[in-house]
């Protein structure tokens, strides 16, 4: 597929027409509060492991209504000391995998906190973390379990998982609280992008290529999954398209987005069917630090820049953490 979304000048300048809901903060303040009322327990179990440059722990903390989320965390060999930190989140239906998947940051001397994905992890990766929360009658996939309340949708829960892995990553002595990024790609890109709003504390963010930006626009632009998972559930429950609006609202990236007060380093790609290049833009024009900076593709579907974008990350990142 060529281009099919806006000229590159147009998404430098697109904004998102998604409708805030006016209780936007005060529902994620909610939500955060009645997470910290279970202890955070985070525990690291340390993995005797035939790689020799790095260590590993196994990670459990307690995520959203405190249920148990598993993480990997590693770090360089030599490490004695708190080092600058990478959280990364992973793409849709994925899962922490293993250990030795997960090389990169620890070999550039960053300790590096992996979370795993509740009730994903089964498309590839794998992982160990179940959703013990069900839902309402939803189309196969995750993009519309819960999707009639934002109380009960499945977002809800995972990024708040989210922002309880950045404390439990924080709670380690490898890492030094002070600075810690958090990146991710498609799926982690969205979580990324609410991590950095719901987190404002954090050194700095890299959304590669995001998903869960820009809801309005997506739902209707683009027939490939995970986002036409929305249209099939709407097909089917006729009658429903602003009820399901609504709750979306509530996890658009591009809200995060207007909250963002920490650098950002943003990838695009021009050809990306998944997450369309407006959807992108939309919540990288709508970041609210001026220390931005965003990557494009021309010629790239959803793999985006793949070790070029990592490239581009080891470059941009140690500057601000």
């Amino acid at each position: 597929m060529a281009l099919f979304d806006l000229p590159l000048d147009e998404l430098r300048t697109y904004r998102s027409a998604s409708a805030e809901p006016a209780d936007f903060d005060s529902f994620w303040a909610k939500t955060l509060q009645e997470a910290r009322e279970h202890d955070l327990a985070a525990r690291f179990e340390p993995v005797d492991s035939p790689l020799k440059t790095v260590t590993v722990h196994d990670v459990t903390f307690a995520g959203f209504d405190g249920h148990p989320i598993k993480g990997w965390l590693t770090a360089p060999a030599w490490a004695d000391s708190p080092l600058p930190t990478v959280v990364e989140f992973i793409g849709y239906g994925g899962g922490r995998g293993l250990p030795h998947t997960h090389l990169l940051w620890a070999s550039a001397g960053f300790a590096h906190f992996v979370m795993d994905t509740r009730g994903q992890a089964s498309a590839w990766g794998g992982g160990e973390t179940p959703d013990p929360v069900g839902s309402a009658p939803a189309f196969p996939g995750f993009m519309t379990r819960g999707i009639e309340d934002p109380e009960t949708y499945y977002y809800r829960r995972l990024f708040t998982d989210a922002v309880r892995a950045v404390e439990a990553a924080r709670s380690h002595p490898l890492v030094d609280a002070a600075r810690v990024a958090a990146l991710g790609g498609s799926q982690g890109g969205g979580i990324t992008i609410a991590v950095g709003a719901l987190v404002p504390d954090l050194a700095a963010v890299a959304p590669d290529v995001p998903f869960l930006c820009d809801f309005p626009r997506a739902t209707v632009l683009t027939d490939r999954a995970p986002y036409r998972e929305i249209g099939n559930y709407l097909k089917t429950h006729r009658g429903r398209t602003e009820q399901v609006r609504r709750t979306l609202s509530y996890f658009d990236g591009v809200h995060f987005a207007a909250r963002g007060r920490v650098p950002a380093l943003f990838s695009a790609a021009l050809e990306d069917q998944t997450c369309p290049p407006s959807t992108v833009f939309a919540a990288f024009n709508a970041w609210a630090n001026e220390d931005k900076e965003i990557e494009v593709y021309d010629f790239n579907d959803h793999e985006g820049g793949g070790p070029y974008q990592q490239a581009a990350q080891l470059r941009w990142l140690p500057a601000r953490v």
